[in-house]
């Protein structure tokens, strides 16, 4: 069964932090580039950030995030990390990580989501 399994979302105050984590089961996290998404009620899909498979030298953030949110992979725990700082409420929305940059419907596969907060 390959799964995507988003976790670490919450209720967090305007200006605090919150650590998503993003575990793959029944298949390698190494081998994929792993992309971190967002949907904020009445918007659309966006990319927030990703990284490389392997090593992770490549790295991409949304203009939106830059230098509040830090992306990194740990390969044996077969988990990718989103390190989210500073946050504003319009970070608001739910959470998704993907098996690619760019997912491709019918190809790459999505985790449930994980739901984040940012209110007073």
């Amino acid at each position: 069964q390959v799964q995507l399994v988003e976790s670490g979302g919450g209720l967090v105050q305007p200006g605090g932090s919150l650590r998503l984590a993003c575990e793959a089961s029944g298949f390698t996290l190494k081998n994929y580039a792993i992309g971190w998404f967002r949907q904020a009620p009445g918007k659309e899909r966006e990319g927030v950030s990703c990284i490389s498979s392997f090593d992770g030298n490549n790295i991409w953030y949304a203009e939106s995030v830059k230098g509040r949110f830090t992306i990194s992979r740990n390969n044996a725990m077969n988990t990718v990390y989103l390190q989210m700082n500073s946050l504003r409420p319009e970070d608001t929305a739910v959470y998704y990580c993907a098996t690619d940059c760019a997912p491709i419907v019918g190809k790459d596969y999505w985790g449930k989501g994980t739901l984040v907060t940012v209110s007073s």
